[in-house]
């Protein structure tokens, strides 16, 4: 079953901080390792990104939302769902916030909390074999990356 994810509930519960300058890049590192060892779909929702790095962007096997400053990553999964219709029964939705798990329900949406999630997560990094090396990146990894980099170096200036 795939997911939709509220990032920034999820961030802490992996050990991650959310005050941290590339906290919705690490998360989404540990979502693609996820994704690709667990051959999920996962969609992942961060809000409050200022205008010019609000979009959508596929990353690996994964797809990121950064939701507008002014606007909630809940809204989003909110509208997610409705857009899916009948198919939001076929999805999970990650959060712990009380209401976007109601709304999921009324979807007839799976859901789970971040903290039953972050285990699912950790228990499946646990059975990687420990490498010698660090995984390659693709090309088109490499490419989404440096373009996130810089996207963030330039609204710096």
């Amino acid at each position: 079953m795939p997911y939709l994810i509220d990032g920034h509930n999820l961030i802490p519960k992996l050990g991650l901080r959310l005050d941290s300058m590339d906290d919705e890049m690490e998360l989404t590192a540990i979502l693609q390792e996820f994704a690709r060892l667990e051959r999920r779909q996962v969609e992942v929702y961060f809000d409050g990104a200022p205008t010019l790095h609000a979009g959508t962007r596929s990353l690996g096997a994964v797809k990121a939302h950064f939701v507008p400053l002014g606007q909630t990553a809940d809204n989003a999964i909110r509208a997610r769902l409705k857009k899916m219709g009948n198919a939001a029964k076929n999805w999970t939705v990650v959060s712990s916030d009380r209401q976007v798990q109601a709304d999921a329900r009324s979807f007839h949406a799976e859901v789970i909390s971040s903290d039953e999630f972050a285990g699912m997560v950790s228990r499946t990094r646990e059975t990687l074999p420990k490498s010698t090396g660090e995984r390659k990146l693709s090309q088109n990894e490499v490419d989404e990356w440096l373009k996130v980099f810089s996207e963030r170096r330039d609204k710096r200036k």
